[in-house]
Formats: C-alpha cells, sequence, structure tokens
C-alpha cells in the first residue's frame, strides 16, 4: 500500500471541449490548485512524460524539473501519459499522480492542497539564503513556496549586473503576506569556497579576483568596511577556508543544509572542498553526515555560529526554499527582527520535517548558566511534523548522540527527551529521515551550557581538526599559486588563523 504521509493520491477532472485552435493540435492539460477555502493557491508542479522528461508550463517560471504558479497553469502536450507532483514549500502535504492526454481533448486537473502545519501563526518564518533566480520572477517563487525571507544574489565573482545599471534606491522589497527580498546578496565563490553576503548597499568589486588571489579575507574586510553589520554567511562547512573564515570572528552563520542537499538526489562528493572518509561515511548521503560533522567540530571549538540554509535554485536543481532556515520572531515579522532571530538561534534549519523544540522552556540559541558549577539537567519537548518517515530523534551533545526517541509513523508527533551535563557545553535535537537517496533532515540550533568557571567547553580534538586542516589548505595554495609575493600576501591570513588556533588549543579544557 502506498504511504499516504509522503503522497497523496487525487482525482482527476477531466473537461472535454472538442479539437483545440492550436496550429500543431496539441491537448492541453490545465491544472487548477487551490486552498482549503477553494481559493486559488500559489504551488509548485512538476510534470513528467513517460520517459521522465520535465514538461514546461505557457509564461511561468521554470528551473529544471518544476515551475510555479498562482493557483493556475496550462501546459499543451502531445497525447500520451504524464505524471505529476504538486507542492507547496514543507506546511503542506504533497499531491501526486498520473493522467493520460488524448488527441484533441483538453484536460484539467482540479485539487486543494491542505496544510500539514502553519508555523507562521506560531511565529517562525522560514528564510533560503542561496537563491539565484531572476529577480522579477522572485515574489512569485516565494509565494508558491510559502517562504518569507529571500535574499537574491545578483553578483558573483564574474557577472555584476549592477556595472551598467542603476543599482535600486530600495534594494529591499516587501511583499503582499509580509514576504521580503534583498536584490543586492553576493557570493564570493572560488578555490577556497564560496561566502555569501547579505545587508551591502552595493557590491563590493571581486569581478577581477582569480582562483586563489586574492584572498577571501580582504573581500570580508571591503564589506565590513561598506557595513558593519553586513551579515556573511559560510555558503558550507567542508569548503577548504573554513579554518581561515571561522578563526577570524568575522562570519555570522554557516549552511549545514546546503545545496549538496537535493529534493531528488544527494551531490556525493564535496566538489573541491575537503573531501571526507567517503568508506566511512559512504554516500548517498555520507556527504550529508560530513558537513554535521564539521559543524559539531566548530562548536566544540567553543564557536558559537548559528546554523544557516541555501538551496542554489538556480545554480543547482533545488527549487527555491528547498533547504530553509526558520527564524523565531516575537511579534510581527520583520526583515532585521528575522535577521536578529538568526543571529541568536532562535532557528531550525530543514530540507522537509518541522522539528520545534524547547529545553526547560526556552527556544534554540538559549544560554543555561549555572555559576555554582551543579550539573545541569533539561527536559526538552519536542514536536515533529513529518510528510517523510522518520525513526527517531537524536540529541546531540558535544558532538555525539546522547540519548534518542523512538518514534511511530504519526505525520505529527510530540514527545520529550532529557539531557543533563555536568560540564559546560552544547547540545542540539536533529530529526533525519529514512529517505534513501538524500539527506533530507532538519536540526535545530545549538543550545548552549555554562556551568562553573569555564564557560565553554573546548576540545582538544576538535582544535587539532582545525589546525590540519589549515595546514593542508597552505600546502595546496602554494602548489597552486606560483607568484611569491601574492603567495605571501594570501598565506599572511592563513599564519594569522594559525595563531588563533594555537591559541584555542591553549584554552582547550577537553579532549
Amino acid at each position: 500500500m502506498k504511504d499516504l504521509r509522503s503522497t497523496c493520491w487525487i482525482s482527476i477532472v477531466f473537461v472535454l471541449t472538442g479539437s483545440t485552435a492550436y496550429a500543431d493540435d496539441r491537448p492541453s492539460l490545465f491544472f487548477e490548485v487551490s486552498d482549503a477555502n477553494q481559493e486559488p493557491l500559489a504551488c509548485r508542479i512538476h510534470v513528467y512524460d513517460a520517459a521522465g522528461t520535465p514538461q514546461r508550463a505557457f509564461g511561468l517560471p521554470f528551473w529544471r524539473d518544476h515551475f510555479v504558479c498562482a493557483g493556475e497553469a496550462e501546459l499543451r502536450l502531445p497525447a500520451g501519459q504524464y505524471r505529476y507532483e504538486i507542492e507547496r514549500g514543507h506546511e503542506y502535504e504533497r499531491i501526486a499522480g498520473t493522467i493520460v492526454l488524448e488527441d484533441s481533448r483538453e484536460q484539467t486537473v482540479r485539487m486543494s492542497l491542505q496544510r500539514i502545519a502553519n508555523l507562521k501563526k506560531r511565529g517562525w518564518y522560514s528564510g533560503d539564503l542561496h537563491v539565484h533566480r531572476d529577480v522579477k520572477d522572485v515574489p512569485l517563487l516565494m509565494e508558491a513556496e510559502d517562504l518569507s525571507i529571500a535574499p537574491v544574489i545578483t553578483w558573483w565573482n564574474k557577472r555584476n549586473p549592477w556595472t551598467d545599471r542603476s543599482i535600486p534606491a530600495t534594494r529591499l522589497k516587501r511583499l503582499v503576506g509580509n514576504r521580503f527580498f534583498d536584490v543586492m546578496a553576493g557570493e564570493d565563490e572560488r578555490e577556497g569556497g564560496a561566502l555569501l553576503y547579505f545587508g551591502l548597499e552595493q557590491p563590493i568589486d571581486i569581478t577581477h579576483s582569480t582562483r586563489e588571489y586574492p584572498s577571501p579575507m580582504k573581500y570580508i574586510a571591503a564589506a565590513r568596511r561598506q557595513n558593519p553589520d553586513v551579515w556573511i554567511d559560510i555558503e558550507k562547512p567542508f569548503w577548504w577556508d573554513v579554518p581561515i573564515w571561522t578563526a577570524n570572528g568575522k562570519v555570522d552563520s554557516i549552511g549545514i543544509a546546503n545545496n549538496h542537499m537535493c529534493r531528488s538526489q544527494m551531490y556525493e562528493t564535496e566538489a573541491w572542498g575537503r573531501p571526507r572518509d567517503a568508506k566511512r561515511l559512504p554516500a548517498p548521503r555520507g556527504n550529508g553526515n560530513w558537513t554535521q560533522e564539521i559543524y559539531y567540530h566548530l562548536l566544540n571549538c567553543g564557536l558559537r555560529i548559528p546554523p544557516s540554509a541555501g538551496s542554489a535554485s538556480g545554480v543547482l536543481p533545488n527549487p527555491v526554499g528547498y533547504n530553509r532556515v526558520y527564524v523565531h520572531v516575537d511579534g510581527e515579522l520583520e526583515y532585521a527582527k528575522w535577521w536578529e532571530g538568526l543571529k541568536a538561534g532562535r532557528s531550525f534549519v530543514t530540507n522537509g520535517p518541522l522539528l520545534i523544540c524547547k529545553a526547560n522552556g526556552q527556544l534554540p540559541g538559549y544560554v543555561f548558566r549555572s555559576k555554582d558549577g551543579a550539573s545541569a539537567k533539561f527536559k526538552l519537548d519536542l514536536e515533529l511534523t513529518t510528510l517523510d518517515r522518520v525513526s527517531k530523534i537524536e540529541v546531540i551533545a558535544n558532538g555525539h548522540v546522547v540519548s534518542q526517541v523512538e518514534l511511530d509513523d504519526a505525520r505529527t508527533q510530540n514527545t520529550t527527551a532529557t539531557v543533563t551535563f555536568r560540564a559546560s557545553g552544547w547540545f542540539l535535537v536533529r530529526a533525519i529521515t529514512d529517505n534513501p537517496r538524500t539527506f533530507r533532515f532538519a536540526s535545530t540550533a545549538p543550545y548552549y551550557v555554562e556551568i562553573g568557571d569555564n564557560p565553554s567547553r573546548i576540545s582538544r580534538k576538535s582544535v587539532q581538526f582545525f589546525l590540519d586542516w589549515l595546514n593542508e589548505r597552505s600546502q595546496r595554495v602554494g602548489r597552486k599559486l606560483k607568484d611569491a609575493r601574492l603567495l605571501k600576501e594570501v598565506l599572511e591570513h592563513h599564519d594569522k588563523a594559525r595563531q588563533t588556533w594555537l591559541g584555542i588549543l591553549k584554552q582547550a579544557n577537553a579532549e
């Protein structure tokens, strides 16, 4: 029997109108999608022919294998069998079905797409920090994915559309439905990896950069001169320059739900990033586990960097908002308040399951303090809503699974867990689905525990992990950048990072 939690089959209404007036006499397939009140509902639709080839709709934004619409769409297709999938972010059911088009017949698929959760009503607002889509399509894309925040990357290393046109007087756009997007986000993506920039009034000039020169640290400095409050996101944890970027304290978040995690597949290697041990962490989901391991090492070094999420729609196959970060905001959503909540870690990341956690009544990001050195015990109230099977919810403390809650097949489950600390550290909660094709999961941002005189737990093993990584990276630069003067300039930033990591190592208080 088909699992009705992940796929909902619906009836199809056929509208027969006789032969069409199209020049090639192909029949039309219409979609009409509504909400629970029978009002048109923006959504994303995937249509495939019998060979699995994605099909386009008239005049609607299309990317790789899907298009979005405001609730109505028309496709003119040859006769034959087609399958379709209809989705709207992660808070609505998924609908799938098949249809056979016959010659000279128009056919209409009508359906109502139902919510499985409404996180906005509870103060949770979703954002995708890695969007490469055409600015003119962004309002519909956001509505179709029920997405609240989407800064759009318009400038990149070799692409800057603002060199020959005026920068908009208002770069931040507020849409109907209280959604926001900024047209001035940018990306520096080179040999050391990718950094994403948000909150600038104009691009920084990176168009003359090469793969290794100048150091990304030069552009970080330029961005902070333009706006000291610029937000800088490490797009993935396994990029080679992560030990340099994190050592200087100038980055604001890191993408643990990133574009290697796709809706229907995983990118199984680390591209040009630091490769994992593929025997220990095998494909297809090994890259996702490697991403999490690296993030846990950062937390074990006493670095409090909130997790972020991005889909890279417009470059990689994902829909906008597939990887997203939910941030809790008190009161009405405002753009600045959302970023404040992300900085505080009042958040969770996901590409499917919806995971809400409170520890002793507090949201993620909270710092629990115990000055007298006594141990601390925390009760975790957990709520999971998922369309994919999740076998268990895991509590991660200081990088290790310390407890887990076994789950049944219910779509929404409320449960509890506990975790105890006798010394300072951190913990978070995650849920990984049983989907075998991709790393589909949810993870809260960390909670922090400060007990006694040592407010942070610093692991020697984790610090050494990044020192070894940094040494490998310096050697790679030396092999690739042959100009001695340029090499010296780049490696100065490596040397500064090395001194920082050695200083952290001296503060280590745990293995």
